[in-house]
């Protein structure tokens, strides 16, 4: 039987973890090996579907930004509504968009330790209009969505990965955000591990504040089943593993 670790066994991972100092000099960046890419490779036969680009937007007026953070909260209950194609475009720029540049130095709308931006944005639409309901990545480079594979009883599955939280799978769109650790590994070593998490952070942030802006609601998620969610989104766990969710809905 696995023991878990007690609570002071935890505060000192954390501590240790955050007093990490920085041994560059041991890095691959260092080492002179190339960095790895900013995005996940494209399945050559893969679908992928244009999404809506920012100068083409119809989002009607939306609400100035010291409103938007007075009323950003949480949400757990949704409205049977789907979200606009534009909605949904407008949350993914939010959230992982490209504002400047070209792979491999691309700044984004988020901030990320030393650019690496560890991250990769998985989607499950129930309700999106012009969208067939299925698992779906996000490409920011191409700001497209890319298919992925549709699943059976995906109510009942995920509502089971996240420990019961039958909410997560009445939204429009759930977020899903996975971490390649290698990534932030190739600049900061060991010390990768403490800001990929804050990553994750600054990313769902953004999410709420854009779902704010256009009526919607989210609530971020990090109760699930590790491996029971990697499973629903077909990361191999190790490599690739899913971090941090949220689900998306009208309220």
């Amino acid at each position: 039987m696995t023991r878990l670790p007690s609570i002071d066994q935890s505060r000192e991972f954390l501590r240790d973890t955050i007093r990490q100092q920085i041994d560059f000099s041991g890095t691959d960046q260092q080492r002179g090996v190339p960095r790895p890419p900013v995005q996940k490779p494209i399945p050559a036969e893969a679908a992928r579907f244009d999404l809506p680009r920012p100068d083409a937007w119809q989002l009607g007026t939306l609400p100035d930004l010291q409103t938007v953070i007075g009323s950003r909260r949480s949400w757990r209950s949704f409205r049977d509504e789907s979200l606009a194609l534009d909605e949904l475009a407008f949350l993914l720029w939010a959230t992982q968009g490209v504002r400047q540049g070209a792979a491999p130095n691309v700044f984004r709308t988020v901030p990320s330790a030393g650019c690496r931006h560890a991250l990769e944005t998985y989607l499950c639409l129930f309700n999106v209009a012009g969208l067939a309901p299925g698992f779906y990545r996000y490409l920011p480079l191409e700001h497209q969505l890319l298919w992925e594979f549709s699943e059976t009883q995906v109510h009942r599955k995920l509502t089971a990965a996240t420990l019961g939280q039958a909410f997560v799978a009445r939204a429009a769109a759930v977020f899903f955000w996975t971490t390649l650790p290698y990534r932030m590994e190739w600049r900061y070593g060991l010390a990768a591990h403490r800001v990929i998490a804050l990553d994750a952070g600054h990313v769902c942030q953004n999410l709420y504040l854009a779902s704010t802006a256009i009526g919607a609601g989210t609530c971020a998620v990090a109760a699930y089943d590790q491996q029971a969610m990697d499973r629903l989104l077909r990361v191999d766990g190790r490599d690739e593993f899913t971090l941090y969710l949220a689900p998306v809905g009208k309220v």
